[in-house]
């Protein structure tokens, strides 16, 4: 691990890597509606006013040296590899390239009940969201090392390097104080819809573990900070931590999915994601429900891959 600037700064200090490209920030700026060119950069913090890239260009780029590594054991000591995988590239692709993954990772048990269905997830979405959110937005990036995600059957945990900032204590960040080591990165990720409020990731983790079995717990040193997240599953009985039912087939894009499979024969990835007007996680999680729930089953592989029904549904 080898510090490559000093100061709290690193964001507004000028880039050693000059020679930079921004398709995948363009492609998210896009998809957001939001104005991405270069005119916007000297107020973005991109660039100085000599027209230089700053550490925050670096960030954004598709150059960005920094990455997220994430780990699967198969055992509680973390000797043992189920797989790993290592996500670079810009900081916005970082983020969703990686939610992806650990929504892979993150198994939803059910159960059916005459027609209604009780979801149990491995893990609050909104919970693995926010401490991959905080993890990326609050880490020091004058180090080269990577955010590291581990994954056990019990837990799943968020490490990243930098502790506190400015002599913060936990109870100080989880009573609702923000002092984000990188402003102008959690600007950006406050513009683009990523972050609602600063200062409120932590506690809406805390929020979503209230009432559960196994609490989220975070550990400090002077220079990293962990998330541990466990796995409700793992820590209690299903029927201890069921949710109201969810009406089975009530989805309104579950039925768009499901008439487009009885005119068409199949939807791909692709047509998912234009007859619903959303973007690619969010198409795939949503066909990930489906197979889930026995609607639909996959066919293939690769550009051959598509999605077909299950089982006849009757209409009444």
């Amino acid at each position: 691990m080898i510090k490559i600037s000093d100061g709290d700064y690193y964001e507004r200090m000028r880039s050693l890597i000059q020679d930079l490209t921004f398709e995948q920030a363009r492609l998210v700026y896009k998809e957001k509606d939001i104005p991405f060119e270069k005119e916007h950069f000297i107020r973005l913090g991109i660039i100085e006013e000599t027209g230089l890239y700053t550490n925050l260009g670096l960030l954004l780029s598709d150059q960005c040296m920094h990455t997220i590594k994430v780990a699967v054991f198969s055992d509680e000591a973390k000797t043992t590899f189920n797989s790993a995988k290592e996500f670079s590239g810009s900081v916005l692709t970082q983020l969703e390239d990686t939610y992806t993954y650990l929504m892979l990772c993150n198994q939803n048990r059910f159960q059916i009940d005459d027609l209604s269905r009780r979801e149990y997830w491995d893990y609050p979405k909104q919970a693995l969201r926010e401490a991959l959110l905080n993890a990326i937005i609050h880490r020091d990036y004058a180090y080269s090392g990577s955010i590291i995600i581990t994954i056990t059957k019990k837990h799943i945990e968020f490490v990243s390097i930098g502790g506190l900032v400015g002599g913060l204590t936990t109870m100080d960040i989880m009573a609702g104080i923000s002092q984000p080591r990188n402003r102008l990165l959690a600007d950006i990720f406050h513009r683009l819809g990523y972050v609602e409020a600063y200062g409120t990731g932590l506690r809406r983790i805390r929020e979503l573990y209230t009432h559960m079995a196994a609490h989220e717990q975070i550990e400090v040193t002077p220079n990293t900070f962990k998330i541990v997240l466990p796995n409700q599953n793992e820590s209690q009985p299903v029927e201890a931590s069921a949710k109201e039912p969810i009406p089975l087939y009530s989805s309104k894009q579950f039925k768009q999915i499901l008439e487009e499979i009885q005119r068409v024969g199949y939807v791909t990835d692709e047509s998912a994601q234009t007859l619903l007007g959303v973007k690619k996680t969010r198409a795939y999680l949503i066909l990930r429900q489906m197979i889930d729930a026995s609607l639909i089953k996959k066919q293939g592989r690769g550009k051959t891959k598509r999605y077909v029904l299950k089982r006849i549904l009757i209409n009444r």
